[in-house]
């Protein structure tokens, strides 16, 4: 009975035999790369970093449009002023010379109620004239008097901008230092790089807060619609290797859906450094992500051993371990 039950039985065994070597010998061509390179508080304090001094950036570029029309109102007020200057002047001095006694005394000396009508009217025309003169220099006065102090607080604005973007950078610089993470000469940057479609921004400039709200096209998890945006751009400048976004981690961007991990290699995620096209792949889409960080919203692009932010470009950064910790089979992006 045993005997008859186990013969049935082998075709079975030996196809889940075969499907378990084909498991277990095929290569782990999607496996996710396991971190994102350093330890959690430098993780953190990178974020920080970037994230502080894009902020500090942002509000600096507003606070330079807004100086830019804040003087183009400055011209216009003291133009119209000085066009006024002259109107007023002869307003005062004809009120100096006659006064009110002498206008009543003009009204009075009319030697027929037609003549009185018409010195009134002419009057009355007069003082209108006056009055929106008068009015008008006083606005323009005004105005340019508001600009002019409103041009020195966005000076002090800016001045404390770029405080707060050297503060950021030497954070980002420190925090590198501590695991090596000096300059490197070149770092992965092309003029070539095609321009991505920017990501919506709030209409001082800023960019608007996003959680994970859309699908990730990459997993069943969920993305931020900016980081979204710079999948999407990517494929369309025609980096389509195999890419995973979202995934549960300790931290990290990506169980924020704010990082995206781009193969190097077609096959995906190998457990090898790559070389030769794989390579000139990931360095053309590293470059491609640099040179549409301010479109795309970019935090940080970590490739080949280096990591690139806004505050302190390319720097050497590698995590300890195979490929997926050194970033050497896979370019990753986090946007803010």
């Amino acid at each position: 009975m045993a005997a008859t039950l186990l013969r049935r039985l082998q075709p079975v065994l030996a196809l889940l035999a075969a499907v378990a070597v084909l498991v277990v010998g095929a290569p782990a061509a999607h496996a996710k790369p396991d971190d994102e390179g350093g330890t959690k508080t430098l993780r953190a304090a990178l974020e920080s970093a970037a994230k502080g001094h894009i902020e500090a950036k942002n509000k600096l570029e507003a606070s330079k449009k807004r100086q830019i029309t804040l003087g183009v109102t400055l011209k216009q007020a003291r133009q119209q002023a000085t066009q006024l200057e002259s109107r007023v002047g002869e307003i005062a001095n004809r009120s100096y010379r006659q006064g009110r006694f002498n206008t009543m005394t003009l009204l009075l000396n009319s030697t027929s109620p037609d003549t009185f009508m018409e010195r009134a009217l002419r009057l009355d025309q007069m003082a209108q004239v006056d009055g929106k003169a008068l009015t008008g220099y006083h606005d323009a006065v005004t105005t340019a008097e508001r600009a002019t102090a409103a041009l020195d607080l966005e000076i002090k604005e800016q001045a404390n901008q770029v405080k707060v973007m050297a503060k950021k950078k030497e954070q980002a610089e420190r925090a590198l230092a501590s695991v090596g993470g000096g300059a490197v000469a070149g770092g992965f940057v092309s003029a070539n790089s095609p321009l991505a479609k920017a990501a919506p921004r709030n209409s001082d400039g800023s960019w608007p807060k996003e959680s994970c709200t859309v699908n990730d096209p990459t997993t069943s998890g969920c993305i931020t619609p900016r980081l979204l945006n710079s999948y999407n751009q990517a494929r369309a400048a025609n980096f389509k290797r195999y890419t995973s976004c979202f995934s549960e981690r300790s931290s990290g961007e990506h169980p924020k859906g704010r990082a995206c991990d781009f193969a190097a290699a077609t096959g995906g995620f190998e457990n090898v450094n790559a070389s030769g096209g794989d390579r000139t792949y990931g360095n053309n889409l590293a470059a491609y992500f640099v040179k549409n960080a301010s479109r795309l919203g970019v935090l940080y692009v970590i490739w080949y051993r280096q990591i690139w932010m806004p505050s302190t470009g390319w720097r050497s950064y590698s995590g300890s371990g195979g490929p997926s910790a050194t970033h050497t089979n896979h370019v990753h992006l986090s946007v803010i």
